[in-house]
């Protein structure tokens, strides 16, 4: 069983105690044997038992607020259950995380009842074959044409791509260059111009795809907030959903301790057990320190946020950061604890492998959160 005892530090209240106990239930009696023959089967059916189960009302918020201690509590005890349930909930949250932050009644009227029960499958389309964490460079278009916007590009590694009833739009309408010059649209897989082109396979299947947009028209009703300010958007989503991911990270680590953990002490080795050597003593001792660090700057940035903070992208990033490339070394050695049977395809710390990997790329690279911190930290000393 996994520590829990965080949950008593200060960060938190009542009601996030409440939330990951109901979490905590839903998760062993739904995942454990949850058939992944289907990836596109299961996220469908995923997200319909977390809308059942009333878990993602919390993805959603009518008035603009997200929880996002809340948000990071059900990724990382979903993480440490399933990958894929996880993902199955995040994508809820980041796919309207721009409507619930800056749409207008009648966008959050339409769409945040259907993905907050399940109904609906949400996407968030950012990344473009050549521009990923480059934002700015986002070549994509979106042209004035009367009634409508028309869209020219391609998005690719979408998440949910392919099985998504709407996607959330990141396209250049020219109000300025770079990163100004980009704004956000509500777009639905039926509107004609819109193709799924290629199904993306990766170490850990999701549901990803490239999507090309050929003279699609977008209804002018579908653009979120100002033209011109889908930069600020995106980066107001992400500076919430980037701690979210951290916590999905630290929900791996927890696991791979616990498997680690049983391992180590049931494992014999010289008719000793193996949590009988120093060097594995070492070992744990490591993993241990480092899953309470992430946590630590996960909860940090999730609640300056829930306080009030307009901003928190330094925390956010910190969090990102260390918490993703940490659990990958957790993970890498509760594999090594386990000898030969870490590797063999199907086991618990196996699949932690193949799944702690892209959060290490997505919503963010490693490397990019490094200048992002520097850049913060140098603004801050002079002042800017």
């Amino acid at each position: 069983m996994a520590d829990t005892t965080f949950l008593h530090w200060p960060f938190f209240d009542d009601r996030h105690r409440s939330i990951a106990a109901k979490v905590e239930d839903w998760a062993a009696s739904n995942l454990a044997s949850l058939d992944h023959g289907d990836t596109d089967a299961t996220c469908c059916k995923l997200v319909s038992d977390l809308g059942e189960a009333e878990l993602l009302k919390h993805t959603g918020a009518e008035d603009g607020t997200l929880d996002v201690r809340t948000l990071c509590v059900i990724r990382e005890t979903l993480a440490r259950h399933d990958g894929l349930a996880d993902f199955a909930f995040a994508m809820q949250g980041l796919g309207t995380g721009a409507i619930s932050l800056f749409g207008t009644d009648a966008q959050k009227a339409e769409w945040l009842p259907l993905t907050r029960s399940g109904k609906a499958i949400s996407a968030f389309a950012l990344t473009e074959p050549q521009s990923g964490s480059d934002v700015a460079n986002s070549t994509m278009t979106a042209t004035d044409d009367g009634d409508a916007f028309v869209l020219n590009g391609e998005k690719t590694w979408i998440s949910n791509g392919g099985i998504a009833d709407l996607y959330t739009l990141f396209a250049r309408t020219g109000e300025a260059p770079g990163a100004k010059g980009l704004s956000a649209f509500i777009v639905t897989p039926d509107l004609a111009g819109f193709e799924v082109t290629e199904r993306l396979e990766t170490i850990a299947p999701h549901p990803l795809a490239t999507l090309r947009f050929t003279d699609c028209r977008v209804p002018k009703s579908n653009l979120i907030g100002a033209p011109g300010s889908g930069f600020k958007i995106a980066m107001s989503v992400l500076d919430i959903f980037r701690s979210t991911v951290a916590a999905a990270a630290l929900g791996f680590a927890r696991r791979a301790l616990d498997e680690a953990l049983s391992r180590v002490s049931t494992r014999e080795i010289q008719g000793a057990p193996l949590a009988d050597f120093q060097l594995v003593q070492g070992h744990i001792a490591d993993m241990a320190m480092d899953i309470d660090a992430s946590a630590l700057l996960i909860y940090r940035a999730a609640w300056a946020k829930d306080s009030g903070a307009p901003r928190i992208t330094r925390e956010a990033a910190m969090a990102k950061l260390f918490a993703t490339d940490q659990a990958q070394q957790v993970i890498d050695k509760a594999v090594q604890l386990h000898g030969g049977d870490g590797v063999r395809s199907g086991t618990a710390v196996e699949k932690l492998y193949r799944e702690i990997r892209a959060l290490r790329i997505y919503e963010g690279a490693s490397d990019v959160q490094k200048i992002i911190i520097a850049r913060q930290t140098l603004g801050a000393f002079k002042g800017v």
